[in-house]
């Protein structure tokens, strides 16, 4: 089964994503914060990370850039999750 790790600070989105990629068939695993994000990756090794960028203390952008300096995580499938939307973010990501 794979598995998925959800990150975001609103319990209740996580409640819901979790809900979702349990129905979808993954295995899911959580985290609140980008330590504890990072720190569950190199735990749980999963094979999609769901991240959203307005996190306390490391920010998802963090999490993404030390993901991908890591050779075992460069590839890591990694989903970015915004209410924003804007064009700034967008650049963030893919730069």
């Amino acid at each position: 089964m794979a598995k998925v790790l959800v990150v975001d600070d609103e319990p209740n989105i996580v409640l819901s994503l979790e809900f979702l990629m349990e129905q979808a068939g993954f295995e899911v695993v959580t985290a609140e914060d980008g330590e504890q994000a990072l720190a569950r990756v190199k735990d749980a090794q999963p094979d999609l990370l769901l991240l959203d960028i307005s996190l306390p203390g490391i920010s998802g952008f963090d999490v993404l850039e030390r993901l991908r300096s890591e050779e075992a995580t460069a590839q890591l499938p990694i989903i970015m999750l915004t209410a924003h939307g804007r064009d700034v973010e967008r650049e963030k990501v893919w730069h």
